[in-house]
C-alpha cells in the first residue's frame, strides 16, 4: 500500500518521499489509519519492521504547533534505540519545523534541562531518565495526547515495568495509547488491559530468516577453546564487518581486549560505558576504523548497522527471539552473510531449540587448524602489500632498497616484512562463563542428526578491493539501571614504518 493512501498530510507525504520511501510496510499500513483514528493500538511486530513510523507520521499529524506542551511521549528500552527514535521522527517532523527532543541517562542532565525549556513537543526518552526529569519538574506530562511503548517486552526483561507504570500514571487518563512489542507475554498484556482502552491488536508476522542469504552454522567447542577458535575463523574467513555477541558485560570488555591485543581492530559495546564512549565507538564502527564490534544483546538492541558480512555467537543466544535478532543483522540489502554459533557440549540443547522454533538447520562447522589460520593470515597479508605497493612513492626508496638489497636476500627481507605484518600469538584469557542451565527451554534432547556440513574454506570474503578492507591492523549515576544491560545473562592490518 502507497503512503499516499493513508490519509497523511501533503508535508509528511513529502518528508516520506525525501526519505526514499514509496510502499509502507505491513505494520505502517495497519497500523497508521487506526492511530489516526485515535484508537489505541498494540502492535506485534519485529525490529526492523518500520514500527516508528507507523507511530511517528500520526502523531506528527496530529501535533498542535502552537502548543508549546509536550504533547507525546515514547518510551524506549535503551538509549541507542531512544537516539535513533529521535532523529527519524525529526527527519520524518523537519519540513513542519517539529520539536523533538530526547532524553536518556549516561548524558549530562543538565543539558537536557535546558534543551526542555525550548518547548519540545515530542519526547522520547528512557524510564529512568524520564522519571528523573520527572521528579525535577522539568518534564511535565500533563498535556500529552499520545504515549508510546516502544519494544516494551524488552523493556520487560530490562526490569523497568514498574517504571513504566509510574510514568503512566503522571500521564492524562484521555491520553491515546500504543504498544509496541516484539513478543507478548503475559505481563505485556496487562499494562495493555489495564492502561488502553479498547485497544485494536495488530499482529505482524515475525520475518523470517533469509535462509537463502545467510549461511548459518555452529561449532562444538569446549569454553576454553572459543576465543583461540574464533580468532582462527577471523584470518581465514577474513570478514569484512563484524559483530561479535557475548552473554555479559565482562565478557564483552575481555573478548574485546583480547582481540586488540592480537592486533585486531575490535571495541566493546554495553551499558556500563558512557554514553560519549559508545556514540564514539558506533562512529567508529559505522566509519570502518572499528572491524570488529563486540556486544551484548541489549547494547545492540536497536542500532541499525548496514554491511555487517559476518556474525558470531561467541556465547550461544538464550532464546530463540535473540537469535534471530542477531542473525538477522546480516543478511541484508540482499548481500550474503555468514553467522557462527560456538557451542559447548553442555548447551546443544539449546541449539537443537533454537533450530526447532526458528525452523532453521544450523549446520556444523569444522574450525581452521592453526596452520590454516597462519596461511590465512599470510594471504591477506600478500593482498595488503600488493596495495601498499600500489601507493607508495618507490623511488623515494631506492637507494635504501639497493642497499638492503645488496646486504640481505630477497627473500629474507620479504620474509621480515611478513613476520611484521602477521599477526602475533597473544595468549588470552577468558573468564569461563557458566553454560546455560538445561531445563531452560523444557524440552526433551533432540537426536543430533544434522546432515551435511561446512568448511571455512569456501566461504571466505574475497571482497578485499573494498576501502573498508584497507589499513587495519590495531597496536596491540543514571537512573536507567545500566547494571540491567546484560540482566540475563578480519581483519586487516595498518602499515607502520619503524624507527630501530
Amino acid at each position: 500500500m502507497k503512503f499516499s493512501e493513508l490519509g497523511l498530510s501533503d508535508s509528511l507525504l513529502s518528508a516520506i518521499s525525501k526519505s526514499g520511501f514509496e510502499e509502507a510496510t505491513p505494520i505502517q499500513a495497519e497500523t497508521i489509519p487506526m492511530v489516526l483514528n485515535g484508537e489505541d493500538v498494540i502492535g506485534q511486530a519485529q525490529t526492523g519492521t518500520g514500527k516508528t513510523a507507523a507511530f511517528a507520521l500520526p502523531i506528527l499529524q496530529h501535533l498542535d504547533f502552537d502548543n508549546p506542551n509536550v504533547q507525546a511521549l515514547i518510551i524506549s528500552p535503551t538509549r541507542e534505540l531512544a537516539i535513533q527514535t529521535q532523529e527519524e521522527v525529526y527527519r520524518l517532523g523537519k519540513d513542519e519545523k517539529a520539536k523533538v527532543q530526547v532524553v536518556y541517562g549516561g548524558a549530562d542532565i543538565r543539558r537536557q534541562i535546558n534543551a526542555l525549556k525550548n518547548h519540545p513537543q515530542i519526547i522520547v526518552g528512557t524510564p529512568g531518565r524520564i522519571l528523573d526529569h520527572i521528579s525535577r519538574h522539568t518534564l511535565k506530562l500533563d498535556h500529552v495526547k499520545t504515549l508510546v511503548l516502544d519494544e516494551a517486552d524488552e523493556m520487560l526483561n530490562m526490569g523497568f515495568l514498574d517504571d513504566i507504570e509510574s510514568i503512566i500514571k503522571q500521564v492524562p487518563s484521555d491520553r491515546q495509547t500504543l504498544l509496541f512489542s516484539a513478543t507478548m507475554p503475559p505481563q505485556i498484556k496487562r499494562v495493555g488491559v489495564q492502561f488502553m482502552k479498547d485497544p485494536k491488536q495488530v499482529k505482524i508476522k515475525a520475518k523470517e530468516l533469509t535462509t537463502d542469504l545467510i549461511d548459518q552454522y555452529y561449532v562444538r567447542v569446549k569454553e576454553y577453546e572459543k576465543f583461540d577458535t574464533m580468532t582462527r575463523f577471523f584470518d581465514v574467513q577474513d570478514p569484512e564487518v563484524t559483530i561479535v555477541f557475548c552473554r555479559t558485560k565482562r565478557r564483552v570488555d575481555e573478548v574485546s581486549k583480547g582481540l586488540e591485543a592480537r592486533g585486531y581492530n575490535a571495541a566493546g559495546l554495553h551499558g556500563d560505558l558512557t554514553q560519549a564512549r559508545r556514540t564514539q565507538i558506533m562512529n567508529e564502527f559505522k566509519r570502518g576504523k572499528v572491524d570488529i564490534l563486540v556486544a551484548t544483546d541489549v547494547a545492540a538492541r536497536g542500532i541499525d548497522i548496514s554491511g555487517v558480512t559476518h556474525v558470531y555467537n561467541y556465547d550461544i543466544p538464550q532464546d530463540p527471539d535473540s537469535y534471530v535478532h542477531r542473525v538477522g543483522r546480516t543478511g541484508r540489502a540482499g548481500k550474503h552473510g555468514v553467522s557462527i554459533t560456538f557451542t559447548t557440549p553442555n548447551e546443544m540443547d539449546y541449539l537443537h531449540e533454537i533450530e526447532k522454533l526458528t525452523k532453521v538447520r544450523m549446520l556444523p562447522l569444522k574450525p581452521p587448524t592453526e596452520q590454516e589460520a597462519f596461511v590465512g593470515q599470510l594471504n591477506s597479508a600478500e593482498s595488503d602489500i600488493g596495495e601498499l605497493i600500489k601507493r607508495t612513492n618507490t623511488e623515494k626508496y631506492e637507494k635504501m632498497a639497493d642497499k638492503l638489497l645488496d646486504e640481505y636476500e630477497a627473500t629474507d627481507l620479504v620474509a621480515a616484512l611478513l613476520n611484521d605484518v602477521t599477526r602475533d600469538y597473544v595468549k588470552v584469557k577468558i573468564t569461563p562463563e557458566r553454560p546455560l542451565s538445561r531445563r531452560h527451554h523444557g524440552s526433551g534432547r533432540r537426536n543430533n542428526n544434522h546432515r551435511g556440513g561446512g568448511h571455512w574454506n569456501n566461504h571466505r570474503n574475497d571482497n578485499r578491493g573494498s576501502s573498508r578492507n584497507r589499513n587495519r591492523r590495531g597496536n596491540g549515576g543514571s537512573r536507567d539501571r545500566n547494571r540491567k544491560d546484560d540482566h540475563h545473562s578480519s581483519s586487516k592490518r595498518r602499515f607502520t614504518i619503524k624507527n630501530k
